[in-house]
C-alpha cells in the first residue's frame, strides 16, 4: 500500500436515539493510498454511509459523537477541526456524492447556479464569468452534452444518469483530493452505471485523486477497488487488496455475501413446461396461460392552450408475448423502456391503446371495472417498493384478509385470518407477524408481505415488478429462493420485471428484452444472456459488471 491520503484509527461513531447509544461504527481502522480506491461492502445498516459521513463531518451534531479515534487527513486530525476548519476542507479537499442526486440536487436552482455556488463559495474571487467557464468545463469532463445549454437547466429535466453526472460536475469542480462516493450507481441502468463508472476511473486517472466508494455491489467492487472493507454490524470484519478478499474471502460473513450473489446461488432443476416460440412469442405446443398480441400504450403529448394532442409517447409498440403456465418469463430493458407499463397493461391497471391480453383464455381489454372484479383472483403484483405500497395505517392482517373478504373466500373472518396465517409462513415470516404495521418490519420482510398480499387470492398469474433492486445480495437470495419454491408449490406463473441480468440467469425460464417499448430479443434465457443477438441485447450484457474470480 502506498503512502495514504486518509487513515481512519480505531473510529468509534455512536448516535443517539431517544434514550438507546446505537454504535453505528464501531472501532474501525482503514486507510487510502493516493490516486487508488478503497471500496466499503456490506448491508444495509452495517454503517457504511455513516463511516463515510464521519470522515466528511457530516453527522448531526446533538445525535452523533465520536468517544474516540482519529481521521488523518493529510496526517491532520479532522476530529479536532472547529467548524471554520472542517468547512475549508469539505467541497474543496474532501468532496461526497450523494446516493440519490433528485434529493440532493436543489429543485428550485439550475444545475449551473449550484455548481458555481460551490466554486464562489471556496474561491471568493472567483468572478461569475470565470465561475461559468469553469462550471461549463466541470459539465464537459462529465461528458454531459450541450454542456453550455444545460447550464441553465433545472434537475427535473435531465435524466437519471444526467442527474449523477451533474453531482460528480459539483463534487470534482473544486478538484478534491479526495472523492467519497456513497452507492453512486445503485438505482441506475447497467449501461448507465457503466458508463458512470468508466468516467469515474478516467477522472481518477486524470485527476490523481483518492475514492472512499460505498457499494454493495461485487460486481462493481472488482471494476474499481484495489482496496475492500467488509462492514458488519457497525465493525470492520475484513480488510485487504480486493483480488484477496474476493477469490480467497476469510470472514464467514464475508463468504456469506459471495455465497448470496446469484451467480453463486444453486439453482434447483425447474419443473416448468417445455415450449417453443414462434417469431410473434406464441406457444405452438400448448395453450399459455397469458397471451398479449400487438398491444400498445400510449400517451398523448398535449401542448398549446387548448392542450391538442401534437404526439403520443409510445411506451409499449406493437408488443406480442405468449407466458406458458408455470414458467418464469424475465422482461428485461433500461428505465423508461416500457416494461413496467406492459406489467400493468397486462393487469388492467393502464388502459392499452390498441391489442389484445387474454388469461387463461379470456379477454381482458374492453371490460369494465366490474367486469374485471372476479379475473382479479388470477392475476396480482408485486411492486417494487414496499414501503410504499403497503398502507402505513393498517395492520398485516387486515391487507391480508380485506381482498380475500372482497373476493368472497373464507366463512368468516376467523377462517380468514387462519388462512391468512398460512399465506405469511408460506413466505417464511411468523403468524404473530398479523398483529404488526409495516414500519415494524425490515425491508427484506415488507416485500416478503407484499408477496404474501399478491398470494392470498391464490393467483395464477403475478407481475413482480423490480421486488429485489432495493434488497441487500442476502435479503435478496432469499427473496429469489422463496419464489422459485412458491412457483413449484403453486405452479404460478410470473412476469419477472428487473434490470439486474444475475438475478434473470438465476431466475427465470425464458427472457424477453425490450427497448423504446418494442421486444428486440426473446427466448430461452441461458441462449439470450450467453448468444445474445440483438445489438442491444449485446450492449446490455456487455455493461453488466461481473466478478470474475
Amino acid at each position: 500500500m502506498g503512502q495514504a491520503l486518509l487513515e481512519v484509527r480505531k473510529l468509534r461513531t455512536f448516535l443517539q436515539s431517544g434514550n438507546r447509544e446505537v454504535r453505528a461504527v464501531d472501532d474501525i481502522s482503514f486507510s487510502i493510498p493516493k490516486g487508488e480506491t478503497f471500496c466499503l461492502v456490506g448491508e444495509s445498516g452495517s454503517g457504511k454511509s455513516v463511516s463515510a459521513l464521519s470522515v466528511i463531518r457530516l453527522l448531526p451534531e446533538g445525535i452523533a459523537s465520536h468517544p474516540s479515534g482519529e481521521i488523518l487527513f493529510n496526517g491532520k486530525d479532522l476530529l479536532t477541526l472547529d467548524d471554520a476548519g472542517i468547512r475549508a476542507v469539505r467541497g474543496s479537499q474532501i468532496a461526497m456524492i450523494f446516493q440519490e442526486p433528485m434529493t440532493s440536487l436543489n429543485p428550485v436552482l439550475s444545475i449551473g447556479e449550484q455548481i458555481t455556488e460551490a466554486l464562489q463559495l471556496h474561491h471568493p474571487d472567483m468572478s461569475d464569468a470565470e465561475a461559468e467557464q469553469r462550471t461549463i468545463a466541470a459539465l464537459e469532463q462529465v461528458q454531459i452534452p450541450h454542456a453550455s445549454d444545460r447550464f441553465r437547466n433545472y434537475p427535473h429535466q435531465l435524466s437519471g444518469g444526467q442527474r449523477q453526472r451533474v453531482m460528480i460536475a459539483m463534487a470534482l469542480a473544486c478538484e478534491p483530493q479526495l472523492l467519497i462516493a456513497d452507492e453512486p450507481t445503485t438505482a441506475l441502468d447497467v449501461t448507465v452505471q457503466a458508463e458512470i463508472l468508466r468516467l469515474m476511473r478516467k477522472l481518477q486517472d486524470d485527476t490523481g485523486m483518492s475514492m472512499l466508494f460505498i457499494t454493495h455491489d461485487f460486481g462493481v467492487v472488482a471494476q474499481m477497488a484495489q482496496w475492500v472493507g467488509v462492514m458488519q454490524q457497525g465493525k470492520l470484519v475484513e480488510v485487504g487488496a480486493s483480488t484477496s478478499v474476493l477469490r480467497k474471502p476469510q470472514h464467514p460473513y464475508t463468504q456469506q455475501l459471495l455465497a448470496a450473489l446469484p451467480e453463486n446461488l444453486a439453482k434447483p432443476s425447474s419443473t416448468a413446461p417445455s415450449y417453443q416460440l414462434s417469431g410473434q412469442g406464441i406457444v405452438t405446443d400448448q395453450s399459455p396461460l397469458v397471451q398479449i398480441s400487438g398491444l400498445k400504450v400510449w400517451f398523448p403529448i398535449q401542448k398549446g392552450l387548448l392542450r391538442r394532442t401534437v404526439d403520443y409517447v409510445r411506451a409499449v409498440d406493437d408488443v406480442s408475448l405468449a407466458i406458458p403456465q408455470g414458467q418464469i418469463v424475465a422482461l428485461v430493458g433500461e428505465s423508461g423502456c416500457g416494461k413496467t407499463t406492459l406489467g400493468r397493461a397486462v393487469l388492467q391497471l393502464e388502459k392499452p391503446t390498441a391489442g389484445n391480453i387474454k388469461i387463461d383464455g379470456q379477454e381482458l381489454t374492453g371490460l369494465s371495472a366490474r367486469e374485471l372484479r372476479p379475473l382479479r383472483r388470477k392475476m396480482q403484483i408485486a411492486f417494487q417498493d414496499p414501503q410504499s405500497s403497503l398502507n402505513p395505517r393498517m395492520l398485516v392482517e387486515t391487507m391480508l384478509t380485506e381482498p380475500m373478504k372482497v373476493h368472497g373466500i373464507g366463512a368468516d373472518n376467523e377462517e380468514r385470518i387462519e388462512l391468512a396465517s398460512q399465506i405469511l409462513e408460506s413466505v417464511q415470516l411468523h403468524r404473530d407477524f398479523l398483529w404488526r404495521y409495516p414500519h415494524e418490519f425490515s425491508g427484506g420482510q415488507r416485500q416478503r408481505i407484499g408477496l404474501a398480499r399478491a398470494l392470498v387470492l391464490n393467483p395464477e398469474f403475478i407481475v413482480c415488478d423490480e421486488i429485489t433492486s432495493a434488497l441487500d445480495v442476502s435479503v435478496q437470495a432469499e427473496i429469489l429462493q422463496l419464489l422459485l419454491s412458491i412457483r413449484q408449490q403453486r405452479n404460478l406463473t410470473l412476469l419477472f420485471i428487473t434490470h439486474n441480468i444475475g438475478v434473470v440467469e438465476y431466475l427465470s425460464d425464458q427472457t424477453v428484452v425490450m427497448y423504446k417499448g418494442k421486444i428486440v430479443e426473446r427466448g430461452e434465457t441461458g441462449r439470450v444472456c450467453k448468444s445474445p443477438q440483438h445489438p442491444y441485447t449485446q450492449k446490455l450484457l456487455a455493461a453488466v459488471p461481473r466478478l470474475l474470480i
